[in-house]
């Protein structure tokens, strides 16, 4: 599937967030299951962008979902007799931890899941079994981090704005002086990747050109600078594709009339 960043570990070393979500799939005994943690990257090459780089290739929803529906079905004809059940977003683990555990990577002070080739910039998926793999028991699991440089901290603009930039791009409704403020002076119509952009991992992988997707779903119907033009002429079906469509039209037109001068400041 072109994917070559993975790898296993038993349920029993993942930390279970909804239990349900196992149970509802016919997954009993946790005891019994392991887990296949995927990293996809989907970093591409282009110039400037306004909106989180995830956000500028079609929704990674339907790359998994795609995905899933093909492999599944192979593993289960392979494998006859045992369940493969895949799980993107709404997992039923800490999808970072199991990574990080399974040797995909370490975990940064921002938070997220840093890989040696693509840095932070990778969606992570799982495949949960009940095919035994016995061997999975006998290795030693444990999570690394990052070395600590604080870079990440410093670029962020919580410090400046007292709110994640990202969160306050998808806040419906109307917003505040201050926060319009903010989104004008950082430009950004959806999301942050400052924390990602200043990080040695990152630069490091930029300079290796190891941090570009080979997956051809992440390199093609690019949208890394968007506009209310844009968006408005965007179909319903077009615009659900994109990973912003679940706060609907309004929000991130409301971004764009920030950014393009349109919406004023009210003054307080």
């Amino acid at each position: 599937m072109g994917i070559d960043l993975f790898g296993a570990i038993p349920m029993s070393k993942c930390k279970v967030t909804r239990e349900y979500k196992l149970k509802n799939k016919g997954f009993c005994d946790l005891d019994v299951l392991s887990v296949i943690v995927i990293a996809v990257p989907y970093l591409a090459k282009y110039g400037e962008k306004n909106i989180s780089a995830y956000s500028v290739p079609r929704d990674y929803h339907a790359y998994f979902k795609a995905l899933f529906k093909e492999l599944l079905p192979k593993l289960k004809t392979k494998y006859p007799g045992y369940k493969f059940v895949g799980f993107a977003d709404d997992s039923p683990i800490d999808e970072r931890d199991a990574a990080a555990m399974a040797g995909l990577g370490i975990i940064g002070d921002n938070g997220m899941l840093i890989t040696e080739k693509y840095s932070s910039y990778v969606f992570l998926a799982e495949i949960v079994t009940d095919y035994p793999m016995p061997h999975l028991k006998e290795k030693e699991y444990k999570i690394g981090r990052c070395e600590g440089c604080g870079k990440c901290r410093l670029a962020c603009p919580m410090d400046d704005i007292s709110e994640c930039l990202s969160a306050l791009t998808q806040k419906k409704g109307e917003l505040s002086p201050s926060e319009i403020a903010s989104i004008q002076k950082y430009g950004s119509a959806w999301g942050c990747d400052k924390c990602q952009e200043c990080c040695p991992h990152t630069i490091k992988a930029i300079k290796n050109e190891t941090i570009y997707t080979n997956i051809e779903f992440f390199k093609r119907d690019l949208t890394p600078v968007i506009s209310r033009k844009i968006i408005e002429n965007m179909s319903d079906a077009e615009f659900s594709e994109r990973a912003y469509s679940w706060r609907k039209k309004d929000t991130v037109l409301r971004n764009l009339e920030i950014l393009e001068g349109t919406k004023k400041d009210v003054k307080g």
